[in-house]
């Protein structure tokens, strides 16, 4: 079993603009800055590896905003960051964790695919991840998906001339997986 997340790792959301105002506004890449996981790699049978991750929904912090009329700025950015932890998108309070389990992994280490469940707001629904490895111990990857089918509307203005895209990308970059010793794994 190996284990991941940071300070090895860095997990990413980007968004991009719609509607009519969208020259306006900002695409977003986000950070989960408090994120882990495992998994358990079994080479000549990906069928049987699986992967979990958590990710602490309070950790998402804009990092860089692209586009619109003018810069992204730190007030620009604080608002963001409250309007992601409210009630509307992911309610921080009563949905501390966004969640991703395998249900199913296939291809080679050089070049995968995993399916499995992401839960937000208690809302589960499959999702699949693509990915790969370098050979020296990256690990990347990304998956699409759409905002609202876990019940997220996607952050509109000006009467929706400017909003979100729907479709959100996760990317993810892995530089180092730990050993976690197991029952039959020694571990001095």
């Amino acid at each position: 079993m190996y284990g991941f997340g940071q300070p090895t790792g860095h997990l990413l959301i980007k968004t991009s603009r719609a509607g009519l105002g969208r020259k306006a506004g900002h695409d977003l890449t986000i950070e989960a800055t408090r994120w882990s996981g495992n998994a358990v790699v079994t080479a000549d049978d990906p069928g049987r590896s699986s992967v979990t991750v958590t990710v602490e929904t309070g950790s998402l912090t804009v990092r860089e905003g692209s586009g619109g009329l003018k810069p992204l700025t730190d007030d620009d950015r604080a608002e963001i960051k409250k309007t992601l932890e409210g009630q509307a998108v992911l309610h921080v309070a009563e949905h501390p964790d966004i969640t991703f389990r395998s249900t199913g992994i296939t291809g080679t280490p050089q070049s995968f695919e995993i399916t499995g469940d992401l839960t937000i707001k208690d809302q589960t629904h499959p999702v699949t991840v693509h990915g790969g490895s370098d050979g020296d111990g990256m690990v990347c990857g990304w998956a699409t998906l759409a905002q609202s089918t876990w019940g997220i509307k996607p952050y509109s203005a000006f009467l929706g001339a400017l909003k979100l895209a729907d479709e959100i990308r996760i990317e993810y970059q892995v530089t180092d997986l730990v050993p976690i010793p197991g029952p039959e794994q020694p571990t001095g």
